[in-house]
């Protein structure tokens, strides 16, 4: 059965990162799904958006709120355990607003275009000013602070994975690229070195006492994770050739599988394996390259019979028992009965407001520290529900001072 995450209420601080207090001026993916992670390590996050709602809670698909707005699948997958206050910051009074609150945490993070914060009076340098002890966290498209011909364009994701060449690189013959082929990848990537910038930053702050600016892009990240496109390029490699090595997908008697044999002594296993042990002598598959320009005509027949009469989850088991890699390509259902997946509660639910089965899913943490304790995932928050707690709690306004400020749609 897979876990539900529990109400706010329930959220207990707890884990490696707990006291530390990130603010984050987020939107969408690229940070989002970092402060979560630092969330579900402990710290606590504030999330402040502006009164209509970050652009996620507007991503389709989606499910109701209590109150009937749409809440999107972007902002579901980000947002557990997080506290959500609603500023208008193009106001004055809402950005002096979060500058008064910048001093009360370690972290203050955004992911607008390039030099947007400047313009809203929010740089690193304005907050620094206030909290001269900040981590302040920018993840943009294409750098905040670097030269770049594309500083001031928007991206998502798929636009820098374009830019990365895999599209390219993996795109066959005529037909138009595949995007977005696993997800947000470029938000994902950018979230992941944001967090280990973060938390280096943290430990400089730490060491030195001064203010840290770490300033990711999105473009730089999704390079990072598609290193193969100009390392293999460097290498001789052209028009998407990724190398002699058998990395592809076979046909079971109940689906697909993968199979990936780069070394010979696990191609000589796969051979006696599938029932064929003349592949070892057989001069046309004495190299790698061999295997390449054969696997059609001579390995995917015969490695295709030998599976026909089996599950996708038994050839890759027997595969595997041999010491070859293999793995059974997942239906979406499938995969949230997978008992590596369930076992590793690495998909949480949130309950939905109309108690429509089942939950909607989201990604656990893979992060696991088994020597220290951990925070409980809680449901993502309802837009702005804790704007009057927090402004009373933090900055010590009273019920009128913030009704005041609502009237006037500074605060939502």
């Amino acid at each position: 059965m897979l876990p539900e995450a529990a109400e706010p209420s329930s959220r207990r601080t707890a884990g490696p990162l707990a006291g530390i207090r990130v603010l984050a001026l987020e939107q969408m993916q690229a940070l989002p799904f970092a402060t979560q992670l630092l969330g579900r390590l402990g710290a606590d996050v504030v999330k402040i958006e502006p009164p209509a709602g970050e652009l996620g809670r507007a991503a389709q698909p989606s499910m109701p709120d209590p109150q009937g707005r749409p809440l999107g699948a972007t902002f579901l997958r980000n947002n557990l355990g997080k506290r959500s206050i609603c500023v208008d910051v193009k106001d004055p009074r809402g950005r002096q607003l979060v500058l008064d609150l910048a001093p009360r945490f370690d972290v203050v993070a955004e992911n607008f275009r390039a030099g947007t914060m400047a313009r809203l009076g929010l740089s690193f340098e304005d907050v620094a000013a206030a909290h001269p002890t900040c981590v302040y966290a920018s993840v943009s498209g294409f750098g905040n602070r670097t030269t770049s011909p594309y500083r001031d364009r928007p991206a998502f994701a798929p636009v820098v994975e374009a830019m990365s060449g895999i599209y390219e690189m993996k795109r066959q013959g005529d037909q138009p690229p595949t995007v977005s082929p696993v997800g947000a990848l470029g938000d994902i990537s950018a979230a992941l070195f944001a967090t280990v910038g973060i938390l280096a930053a943290l430990r400089e702050r730490d060491r030195t006492g001064q203010p840290q600016f770490v300033d990711v892009a999105m473009y730089d990240s999704v390079v990072a994770m598609t290193d193969i496109v100009s390392n293999f390029w460097s290498l001789g490699l052209k028009n998407g050739d990724t190398g002699p090595v058998i990395n592809h997908g076979f046909r079971a008697g109940d689906g697909w599988f993968i199979i990936q044999v780069g070394r010979e002594h696990h191609f000589e296993r796969l051979a006696e394996l599938v029932g064929q042990p003349g592949w070892v002598s057989d001069p046309r598959l004495a190299t790698r390259q061999g295997w390449m320009d054969h696997l059609e005509s001579v390995l995917r027949p015969a490695i295709e019979r030998w599976a026909s009469d089996k599950t996708r989850e038994e050839a890759s088991a027997t595969l595997a028992s041999a010491g070859i890699a293999a793995g059974p390509c997942l239906r979406d259902d499938e995969l949230t009965s997978d008992p590596h997946i369930v076992e590793h509660r690495m998909l949480v639910g949130i309950a939905r407001p109309d108690g429509a089965e089942p939950p909607v899913l989201l990604p656990g943490n893979p992060v696991r520290i088994h020597t220290a304790s951990t925070t409980p995932d809680t449901r993502v928050p309802w837009l702005g529900e804790d704007t009057d707690a927090i402004l009373q709690s933090e900055l010590g306004l009273s019920l009128d001072d913030v009704a005041a400020l609502r009237v006037d749609g500074v605060v939502a």
